[in-house]
């Protein structure tokens, strides 16, 4: 076990090893990091979104107009950019055959497309062929559809709103296709402030109120960012500018709710 002629001892050696194996032994040393911070949540790529509906998507300036100031005016944006096919009165039957939502859809380039019902103006059955039509062209060109639940109203009383979310469950499960619980928000929210009025004077289109909370659940189920999220203090959209702050962030609140209850009901 001697040495051989002419090599160091690995004694004489260690003061000029040790500045090359400290770093290591240090590394080996160390624990798991704890101060590492969660990255941040990221917000959802550009969208294209197509409205295709009635007033209830026109009102207050338009849904896609809403929207796409809503975008705008987050930070970082939320990068939406929308249009719109629509139309007075018009149900989805109306919308397919006298109108050009289906040449916008097919031109393609759209990453969404919310398909707005408006049940008492038609029938169940209407809405279970016309839905289904309209999910089938918006999947042939790639796109994600997402139906607008919208609510009942006086004029066209024959349907109530317990008739309207089963009439959505019910296309929801046979499509396997999303839904913005709007008619759903709208009712959690009379119920837990009345005085705040989901309706028009002509109790059938949206008030502020009401169209806000419309945005807010329609654009939580197209991202699946959280309503709460948005900063209400801060918000200028078009036609809903009379919204006071506190309502707007009792709006978003609901939004949040009605969302996660109609997903735990229906498993979408």
């Amino acid at each position: 076990g001697g040495i051989i002629p002419g090599m160091k001892s690995p004694l004489l050696l260690l003061p000029l090893l040790l500045p090359l194996l400290l770093p290591l032994l240090l590394l080996g040393c160390a624990g798991p990091q704890t101060d590492a911070q969660a990255p941040e949540p990221t917000r959802p790529e550009s969208a294209r979104v197509l409205f295709i509906g009635n007033s209830f998507t026109f009102w207050h300036s338009g849904l896609w107009r809403q929207l796409q100031a809503l975008s705008a005016g987050m930070t970082p944006p939320l990068g939406y950019e929308t249009d719109r096919v629509v139309r007075g009165g018009a149900s989805l039957e109306v919308m397919w055959k006298r109108t050009k939502a289906r040449e916008r859809i097919a031109e393609g380039n759209w990453d969404v497309v919310v398909l707005q019902e408006d049940i008492p103006e038609t029938d169940v059955a209407s809405f279970r062929e016309y839905a289904a039509k309209f999910v089938e062209a918006v999947r042939a060109v790639g796109a994600r559809p997402v139906l607008f639940m919208a609510w009942d109203y006086d004029r066209l009383g024959w349907i109530s709103l317990d008739e309207i979310l089963s009439a959505h469950q019910e296309v929801a499960a046979s499509l396997q296709v999303e839904v913005a619980p709007v008619g759903l928000a709208w009712r959690n929210a009379s119920a837990a402030q009345p005085d705040l009025d989901m309706y028009a004077r002509d109790r059938e289109h949206p008030s502020v109120a009401g169209s806000y909370l419309a945005l807010m659940v329609i654009e939580a189920t197209v991202s699946g960012l959280d309503p709460v999220a948005h900063d209400a203090d801060e918000l200028r959209l078009p036609g809903l500018g009379r919204l006071e702050a506190e309502d707007a962030a009792f709006l978003q609140q609901i939004a949040e709710q009605s969302i996660a209850e109609w997903q735990q009901t229906t498993g979408r």
